[in-house]
Formats: structure tokens, sequence, C-alpha cells
């Protein structure tokens, strides 16, 4: 149930021969005295540490570094894993007080949500410590500070393997996709089953991070980018945040390319044995970490490195990328920092415009542009072992092809938010999602029969297999219906003058995407509990045909 806005009293990638040329070691007194190589730089790149080697290598650089460098544990995994942040600032500031204080912008870089794409880890291992005890770096987080999850799914990444990603060039083993529970962590974000989820957006509270970087291996088609980049449609974002991240971007990729990487915006092809086909949108939605960053107004870059691409060159081109965006981050830190509140002041008085109109869901833009991709010669020929087309690319003939792009969306189910939603006091774990995510709501200390707006839900179809633990509700018909309700104590009224209120309708619109009806938190409303006998129902029937002879046209 929602109250009406008159209720206002509830509130080419070319891959270097000589991989060690890269190493990201530098010279001088330090490293004569402490071998400051990472594990997977000692292997050449052909493997990655465990957890465990990868928080006693942080512990070092702390210990190494005590006013750069801070690990914070922010949470514990199903397994029982501690889960640890890193924060690294030139200037010492290790709160969010003290960066709010400061005015630095926050930006979070996580890595390993699929832990079996784990180049972020071993990336940011490097990035840490060069900033922090080598002196190649020393002024990178001088305006900006860094919060750094080396592996988001632990459970996942102790679960290694050489036959996880059968797909990826490297390194020799590499962690499981769903965390302990087989929930992927990628899908959770509005929903939070996950204990990692919750811990998760337990830090997003704490910190409010100016700017997201997520580091992800991608699937698919040969080509020949190093990593391709996502940025959310510009319609699922306010411009002022949508503008500074797309002029990041701009400003960026030139210095990226620069040195000697090849990137793509992200490639979803249409047909994974065609791409002259083109490419379209992924779909990303709240459930994914840039698309639950845009409910909450922050920008955030997906980074996709090149599953063919050798690890060593994977994780170089995340290094690079990241250094250069926190840089960018910390020059441009007043503009981010002004654009993130500009649109919370924006999203909080919106509940007072009676004309505000919020986009739900998405459709595709039906205008396609031309995309120049950087690809291989490839052949298609059918398989007499799976009956289907297999292709198979030449990366020895590197060839540019135009296809079309049809990436873009438009919003499609648009609705009016209303002044406050009230969830009745049975509805336990929908409310438990309001506390998950950190949203501002109040408990009614008696009852109370208000008049309200519901929806009136008929049709439901449910999916045959299930999706992340869930039969998804798929489709359904939905009315609004006008109605007087007695919501007994201990309600949840969720005002929608905060920040946060994107979230709010993400989770309680029951068209939106990601809603808890659609993910099944609802589903009992649906199941029928009282009967009547059918020879008193047909009794009943025949006395109310009697009384009333109009019903049997009816």
């Amino acid at each position: 149930m929602f109250i009406s806005r008159t209720f206002q009293a509830v509130t080419v990638s070319i891959v270097l021969v000589a991989v060690m040329a890269f190493v990201f070691v530098a010279s001088g007194a330090a490293m004569a005295d402490i071998d400051w190589r990472t594990s997977a730089e000692k292997s050449e790149f052909a493997t990655t540490p465990n957890y465990d080697e990868t928080l006693a290598y942080l512990e070092r650089l702390a210990k190494a570094a005590p006013g750069k460098i801070h690990l914070e544990r922010f949470g514990t995994t199903s397994q029982g894993r501690p889960m640890m942040s890193v924060v690294a600032s030139g200037g010492g500031l290790f709160t969010p007080e003290a960066a709010r204080t400061a005015r630095v912008p926050v930006v979070l870089v996580q890595a390993g949500i699929h832990s079996g794409e784990i180049e972020g880890k071993d990336a940011g291992l490097a990035l840490l410590r060069d900033f922090a005890v080598t002196g190649k770096l020393p002024h990178l987080l001088d305006r900006a500070v860094l919060v750094f999850i080396p592996v988001y799914n632990i459970d996942g990444h102790e679960e290694s393997s050489p036959y996880n990603r059968i797909n990826q060039n490297g390194p020799a083993e590499m962690g499981a996709r769903g965390q302990a529970q087989y929930l992927n962590l990628n899908r959770d974000y509005v929903k939070a089953d996950a204990p990692e989820t919750r811990a998760w957006l337990k830090l997003w509270q704490r910190w409010r991070p100016d700017f997201l970087i997520d580091v992800h291996t991608t699937d698919g088609a040969d080509y020949q980018y190093d990593l391709t980049w996502y940025l959310e449609d510009p319609h699922k974002l306010p411009a002022p945040v949508s503008a500074w991240r797309q002029q990041a971007m701009a400003q960026v990729l030139p210095a990226y390319e620069a040195r000697g990487h090849l990137a793509s915006i992200y490639l979803e092809f249409k047909d994974g044995a065609d791409p002259l086909k083109g490419i379209e949108n992924f779909g990303s939605g709240a459930r994914f970490s840039t698309g639950y960053a845009a409910l909450q107004n922050r920008p955030a870059l997906l980074i996709e490195t090149h599953m063919l691409k050798s690890y060593a060159v994977r994780v170089r081109a995340t290094y690079d990328l990241v250094a250069l965006l926190l840089d960018y981050a910390g020059q441009h830190g007043a503009d981010l920092i002004n654009a993130n509140a500009q649109v919370d002041q924006a999203t909080t008085a919106r509940a007072n415009d009676p004309a505000a109109q919020v986009p739900i869901t998405f459709k595709a833009d039906p205008a396609v542009t031309d995309f120049a991709l950087k690809g291989y010669d490839y052949s298609v020929t059918h398989s007499d072992i799976s009956g289907s087309n297999w292709i198979q690319y030449d990366p020895k003939k590197p060839k540019t092809y135009t296809i079309p792009n049809a990436n873009g969306l438009l919003p499609d189910v648009t609705i009016a938010p209303p002044a406050a939603y009230v969830i009745p006091a049975q509805w336990q774990d929908v409310i438990a999602r309001l506390e998950a995510h950190g949203l501002r709501y109040r408990r009614l200390t008696c009852s109370v029969s208000l008049r309200g707006t519901s929806y009136q839900i008929d049709d439901p179809v449910w999916s045959e297999k299930p999706f992340e633990g869930h039969h998804m509700l798929q489709a359904f018909k939905t009315s609004r219906t006008t109605r007087e309700d007695l919501l007994p104590v201990g309600s949840a009224v969720v005002p929608l003058d905060q920040p946060g209120a994107n979230v709010a309708i993400e989770l309680l619109e029951p068209q939106a995407e990601d809603s808890l009806l659609r993910w099944g938190y609802l589903d009992a409303i649906f199941e029928p509990k009282e009967y009547g006998e059918p020879r008193v129902v047909e009794k009943l029937a025949r006395d109310m045909l009697e009384r009333s002879p109009g019903l049997a046209a009816e």
C-alpha cells in the first residue's frame, strides 16, 4: 500500500612477449631491502594467491605504511571467513567522516565478486604497493580515498579449480562464480539474500562512496580489445552524475590507450555465432552492481577484461585503468561530490512534486548506430557434435567490422511516486529488506485506519526453473485500487523524502524488475487458504440465484 501525496501527515590488445618487463616494481633502496613483488608477479602471472596469502600481503603493506593503508573487517561470509576491505589515503583519511570533512571523494573498487574473475585483486595489490611503499605512485591518493575489496566472494575464491572457467586463459586455478550458498552475488544487490550482500550494503551505507568500480572478466567472443567497459544507460541516472562519468571516461580512455591498451564499450552480441548481427544492451538492472549504484544516484563503472588475453595482460589492463580513474577522481573530486549531493537533494525533494515520474522498467531504443568492431577473421561451420553452428576465430588475422550498435535504452513503465509506502507489520521479510538497504522508516505505535492506493495483482505466472534460489514471478496483470485498510501496530511507513527513495521504489513497486513481489517474497498472497464443502457451496449458489436471478447472466 502507498500513500498519496495528499496524505502528507503520514509522513590491440598486443601481448608483449617480455612479460617480466611490466612487473610492477620500482627501483630504489626500499626494493633493495624488501621484495615487494606480489604472488602473481613472482609466478610470472601463472597463479594467483589464496585469500590468506592475499591478506598476509595486505597486512605487510599496512605495517610498512600505517599512514597510508588501513585494513578493516566489514562482514563475515556464509562459511565464517572475514570480509576485509582496505582503506588507502595519501592524507591518512581512514573514516568516511574524515573524507567528508576534507571534501575528498571516496572511490570503492571491488574485485572477485565472481571469484574466478580475479585480476582486480592482483592489480589492486600491485597498485596499493606502488602507492604505499615503492614510490612509483606516491601521490595517487593525495586527493581521493580508495576503499578496496580485494575479494568479495571469498568462499567461492577458496573453491579454486582449473575447471571453474574453462573459457579463460589463466591463472592456473580460478575461484567459483557463486558463493557457498550457490548465490551469484552480482544478482543479489536488491533482494540481499546472502550475508555477503548484507555486509556490503552496510559498508556502502557507512561510506556512501562517490564512485564505484567493479572488476570482472568477460566471456563470449574473441576480439582485439584487452578490456571492455560498461556504464549504465544515461536514462537510469540523474543528468549531473551521468555527465561526470561520461566525461571521466572520455578523458581517461585516450591516456589508457596511450599505455598500449585497446578498450571498447561492453560487447553483448545479439548472436554469439554471428557477430555481424551487432551488439545490444546486456540488460543490467538493479540486481547488478552498476544498476544498484544507479538506484543510489552514484556513478559506477563495470570493467570486463578479455578472458583470452594472458593473465599478465589482464592484470596490467586493470591496473592502468584503475590508476587513471583514481587520478581523475582526485583531480575532479569537487565536481563529483557536488553532482552527487545535488542529485541526492533532488531525489529527496521529489517527494513533494506531484508531477514527478520515475521509470521502473526500460526497453530497447529503436535508434541504432554503426560500431567499428576490432575483431578477428572467423569462420562458422555446422557442428556434427552439437548440431548447431560452431564459430572459430583466427587471432592471427585482425579485422575491423562495421556492425549495428543497439545498446541504448529508453524508459518503459513509469510511476508517479507516492509520498510514502506502508508495509503492514506481518510482512517482516519485506521490512527486513528495508533495514538491509538502510532506508529510513518508522513503525506505527498504534493501529491506524488509512485510505490509500494498492495494487490488485491478477493472472500470475511463475518461472518453471529456479533463479538465484527463487521461482520468479515472471508475468502478471496489475490494476490500482483505492481502499481503506486497518494497519496494525508495528507497520512500517517508508517516506520517499530520502536519498534512497529509488531503492524503496525498486523493492515495493510490483512491476519493477527486482521488486520483492517478483522475487517471491509475497507469494503467499496467491495461495487460497479458505474453502467451502461442495454440498454447502451448491446450496449457497442456488439460494443466491433464487434471490437475484440476474446473477445467472453475470
